[in-house]
């Protein structure tokens, strides 16, 4: 069994356990947020966990005010260049989102954006204060999904390539259907790459084709993220950085994002249950295929399920049996899936709109460091 370099964190669960930990496979199964029942599963494939993903239930205050406004909120954050992004982005902006809520009196799109835009200018402070003892953080971002319900409404926020996949019956036929909430950022997309060359009109450069694959300045494929300190600030463009991330020009605005796109939309009683990934999922497997997976099996377990499902059709496209891919060992494993991370969520109607106060807050956390 390979060891595992990470472990995940809860809190407030009544002695429902932190999950299971199975060779580089982390799962929660099954567990209950404010409007029903969710399962979570993560699966490393770098040397070291880039993925993280974190729920929480409760109040949206950070003094635990249960007389306030409620909800749940998810994330998933996948990194890239290392973890320390999504290791920032899991430590602060869920308490981000909460102050700005509390301070505006609510959820709103402005709230989210706010959070967001707080959440990178701290990473590019801690990069700022870290760089002549830990230059390459500078090259170290993540894309940042997170869904927000509460009051009835689900808001979605995403920067970078993640997904989140909505599953609603419809009366009509009674088939539950897939329905994308989430836009997405990466430059392979024609109309992503359209939206970066009109940012930087007078750089030719500014998206590259590189053995086959569209990447902003030859280097990243998503245009939006957290981090990624040496694209939006020229000072970072150069030592002690390794020369593999320098850019041979400066730049006098930042070359990527963090701002996120943003859905807003009322929950519908024939909404039955949402899906966010990482986009190593997505790799794998389609919108509606991942929908009438989690429609047609257990809610127990599910998103494991969702993730072995992956991990299969990666085997399947090596010619290869799931069971010889697990055998494979962290950084290895990289050459055949990405980190796959999962959450799904399930909304009981009957709670959704339920604004009454609730027991204990919830919080769990996969992806967590053992030597932060």
């Amino acid at each position: 069994m390979v060891k595992s370099c990470w472990k995940p964190s809860v809190e407030g669960e009544d002695g429902e356990g932190s999950g299971k930990v199975d060779g580089l496979l982390w799962h929660k199964d099954l567990g209950n947020h404010l409007y029903g029942d969710f399962s979570m599963a993560v699966v490393q494939a770098n040397s070291s966990l880039e993925d993280r993903s974190q729920l929480e239930s409760g109040p949206f205050t950070c003094n635990n005010d249960n007389m306030g406004p409620q909800g749940t909120v998810i994330g998933v954050y996948d990194g890239h260049g290392g973890y320390e992004a999504s290791q920032f982005v899991t430590d602060n902006l869920f308490s981000n989102l909460k102050r700005l809520a509390g301070e505006e009196g609510g959820m709103a799109e402005s709230v989210i954006k706010k959070a967001y835009r707080a959440t990178d200018e701290g990473f590019l402070s801690m990069v700022k204060r870290k760089w002549m003892s830990k230059p390459e953080i500078a090259s170290t971002g993540t894309c940042c999904l997170v869904g927000i319900i509460c009051n009835g409404m689900i808001y979605i926020a995403n920067s970078g390539d993640s997904r989140a996949v909505l599953g609603r019956m419809e009366r009509a036929t009674k088939e539950v259907v897939a329905i994308q909430l989430s836009a997405e950022h990466n430059v392979n997309i024609e109309t992503v790459r359209d939206e970066v060359r009109s940012k930087h009109p007078f750089d030719s450069q500014i998206v590259v084709l590189k053995h086959q694959v569209w990447r902003v300045k030859g280097l990243i494929q998503v245009s939006r993220s957290i981090g990624d300190a040496y694209l939006k600030k020229a000072e970072f463009n150069r030592e002690p950085l390794p020369l593999r991330f320098r850019l041979a020009e400066s730049f006098f605005k930042p070359i990527l994002s963090c701002e996120p796109s943003i859905a807003t939309q009322k929950l519908h009683p024939d909404d039955h249950f949402l899906i966010f990934a990482s986009d190593g999922l997505w790799e794998h497997l389609s919108n509606q295929e991942a929908v009438n997976m989690v429609n047609n099996n257990p809610r127990n377990g599910i998103a494991r399920r969702l993730v072995k499902a992956a991990m299969k059709e990666a085997a399947k496209k090596r010619e290869m049996k799931l069971a010889d891919l697990e055998k494979i060992e962290a950084g290895a494993r990289r050459h055949f899936h990405d980190d796959i991370t999962v959450v799904v969520v399930f909304l009981n109607p009957k709670l959704t709109d339920n604004n009454s106060p609730w027991g204990s807050p919830l919080s769990i956390k996969a992806g967590w460091p053992a030597n932060p």
